[in-house]
């Protein structure tokens, strides 16, 4: 089964591509923590975290400006 292609226009605010780099950082004593860095792959955006929340809040941030800017062009 097939999915049709969306409309160009509608695009650019229904999908969009992110690549996610994750490591463990030693913090010493055995110790380690996760730190990330996130990237729009069409604008180049690059964002580094080391809470879930800050990747969520990049994430969200992303989704809603491109909707709006899909709104305001129509």
């Amino acid at each position: 089964m097939t999915t049709p292609a969306p409309e160009s226009a509608d695009v650019s605010y229904r999908s969009h591509l992110f690549t996610l780099r994750l490591w463990a950082e030693a913090l010493g004593d055995g110790q380690h923590t996760w730190r990330g860095k996130v990237t729009h792959v069409l604008s180049g955006e690059t964002h580094y975290f080391r809470e879930w929340r800050e990747l969520m809040g990049f994430l969200w941030d992303a989704l809603q400006s491109s909707r709006a800017e899909a709104a305001s062009e129509e």
